[in-house]
């Protein structure tokens, strides 16, 4: 069975998001490892030492009864071009190390810097990230992404983002893209809905 996986934004000695970070590792449990309590995040950073300055992915890799922590310096990629392409990635409300699905999906790229990855018809995530597009008043994620992210979670609790079923051929609707997870925060990636490639094969 493949271990699960959880990435926390370490910045400056500050960490982002730990009690949605500790509502998904209780969910892992639910999931992966039922009968077994899940581990409690504060507590294990109380025995943890960590840089106090920079940007840094804090990553645990856990099952049932171990976890390995590491922690490396994030320098954020440059995404300018998105391209649409079908998966069959299994959504799931916890993360593991099983990314074949998704790295198949990421070698459809071509010229593209990322894709975004199409389920059934609707849009899921790119394959780092959720997304949110804008139709002029509003931003609306996909109801049912591959990966059920922290920051997304985050989002929706502060209703600056709003799930919503969308189709491969809503884009046309929209004018913005919006790239985010656990180390991008909502903003920092954003581009015109024309960078988008949506001729799927």
């Amino acid at each position: 069975m493949y271990r699960c996986i959880e990435s926390i934004k370490l910045q400056d000695g500050q960490f982002f998001r730990l009690s949605f970070h500790q509502q998904r590792i209780n969910q892992s449990f639910k999931s992966c490892y039922p009968g077994f309590a899940p581990f409690n995040l504060s507590e294990l950073l109380e025995t943890t030492n960590y840089p106090e300055t920079g940007l840094y992915k804090y990553r645990i890799i856990f099952d049932h009864q171990t976890q390995e922590t590491e922690f490396a310096p994030y320098k954020m990629r440059k995404i300018e071009s998105l391209k649409l392409v079908e998966t069959s990635a299994q959504t799931h409300d916890y993360k593991n190390e099983d990314r074949a699905e998704i790295d198949r999906a990421f070698a459809q790229r071509r010229e593209c810097d990322d894709v975004i990855m199409v389920k059934n018809g609707m849009l899921t995530d790119t394959s780092y990230a959720n997304i949110a597009l804008f139709d002029g008043e509003k931003w609306y994620t996909p109801r049912i992404p591959v990966l059920y992210g922290t920051n997304r979670a985050s989002l929706i609790a502060e209703n600056k983002i709003i799930e919503k079923d969308l189709k491969s051929n809503d884009i046309n609707h929209f004018s913005r893209i919006r790239i985010f997870n656990a180390m991008i925060e909502f903003g920092e990636i954003e581009l015109n809905c024309a960078a988008i490639e949506n001729n799927l094969y």
